[in-house]
């Protein structure tokens, strides 16, 4: 599997150098950030450019003791993300560099790593063309698409279970983007080769991550890079469909979730494969995702009989919502992740059932988002009692 991972990730280097030759589309200097609005500067010989963003997200959520005992068992209050975004170019609109830092403790990875963990971007890319760049530095690995998209682009409070069960996230390392189509049949090819320890770790294993992705658009691009961020807030004239697929492989890694989690007893090797469908029009939208994980012995042990292990498993995520007129969104998600039989002893399948609001003030930078969950927790190999409880989220996000 390490080989067939490996030569994927071949083919589409490979193949994003063999065909700069078709099509004409446009891409953005970085594959996953636009500039946005923010706030620009540029000095005086245009050699140097700066754009500066921020933005915050402010959290109630409260969940219930369990699905008939309807008080309060736990209370969520806090900034839960807070970050500070700065891009833009030196000397040449071709070298582009994106910097973001978090303050806020989740964003930190605090708990897991133990030290505060700022620094979530810092990469730099060089644009060949408006179809190849090739970039390295800390950045999101080309995993699932709900990962990918920014979590300022969302339209529920938070991403899925599935994806923070299953995402690679962020790594050190160098990726190559290529975008192009042939008679209209856009394409997308991503690869990345890096560390496979997550933000910020120095210390790291013998083995690489070895990640490669595929998205195809049949249909042509989405309106203004709707294809990465959540509903059709620019109501899509014609209908439009991105399928996507994502193979990783991440050898010798040294945290449950190979870029993220508590560190390991003993190294293990991670493969994770993705795939994903997106469709939008006319307010409509419509994603589902399907992520399984596999590792050959997944739990660890150190001499005092402590285990950690590593999540191996599935999950699946289907999302739909409609867009009125005045900016009102509906949107409806099931998720569940199951865990494979080594593990079902020490996790149990949950899935998740949400109902949620947003209300667009302007666009994905200034909204007000609610949600409403019911989640079920079975254990599958076990005596343990089964748990379904309620939860209730309310959100505001601001930014520039």
């Amino acid at each position: 599997m390490h080989i067939r991972i490996k030569s994927f990730l071949a083919g589409i280097i490979l193949f994003s150098i063999q065909n700069v030759a078709f099509g004409q589309a446009e891409i953005s200097p970085s594959p996953y950030f636009t500039y946005g609005s923010g706030l620009g500067m540029i000095s005086p010989d245009s050699l140097f450019m700066l754009n500066i963003r921020f933005r915050m997200q402010n959290r109630a959520a409260f969940t219930t003791v369990d699905e008939n005992d309807l008080s309060i068992d736990q209370v969520e209050a806090r900034v839960r993300r807070l970050r500070l975004r700065l891009e833009g170019f030196i000397y040449t609109p071709k070298l582009y560099y994106l910097i973001q830092l978090a303050f806020s403790r989740a964003d930190m990875d605090y708990d897991d790593t133990g030290f505060p963990n700022v620094i979530r971007d810092a990469m730099v890319i060089y644009r060949f063309n408006e179809h190849f760049a090739i970039g390295l530095g800390q950045t999101k690995l080309p995993g699932n698409r709900q990962r990918v998209n920014s979590s300022g682009d969302l339209q529920l409070p938070d991403r899925s279970i599935v994806n923070s069960t299953f995402n690679i996230d962020r790594d050190f390392g160098a990726q190559v983007y290529y975008n192009n189509n042939i008679q209209g049949f856009h394409y997308v090819l991503r690869g990345a080769i890096s560390s496979g320890d997550g933000r910020n770790i120095t210390a790291s294993d013998r083995g690489l991550a070895y990640t490669g992705r595929l998205e195809l658009l049949p249909l042509g691009r989405f309106t203004n890079g709707g294809d990465y961020f959540e509903g059709d807030l620019v109501r899509e004239p014609k209908p439009k469909i991105s399928v996507g697929l994502t193979l990783t492989s991440n050898q010798d890694a040294i945290r449950t979730g190979g870029q993220l989690g508590t560190f390991l007893y003993e190294p293990r090797d991670i493969e994770t494969h993705m795939i994903d469908f997106l469709y939008k029009h006319n307010g409509w939208s419509l994603s589902t995702e399907f992520l399984k994980r596999t590792s050959p012995n997944p739990i660890t042990q150190n001499t005092d009989g402590d285990i950690r292990y590593v999540y191996a498993g599935h999950g699946e995520n289907y999302q739909a919502s409609y867009l009125f007129k005045k900016n009102y969104e509906i949107t409806g998600r099931f998720s569940r992740v199951r865990p494979d039989a080594p593990i079902q002893l020490l996790e149990e399948e949950v899935k998740q059932y949400t109902l949620g609001a947003t209300k667009y003030i302007r666009g994905h930078r200034l909204k007000l988002q609610a949600d409403v969950t019911y989640e079920q927790n079975h254990w599958l190999q076990d005596n343990n009692v089964d748990l379904n409880r309620w939860q209730l989220r309310l959100q505001i996000e601001a930014g520039i």
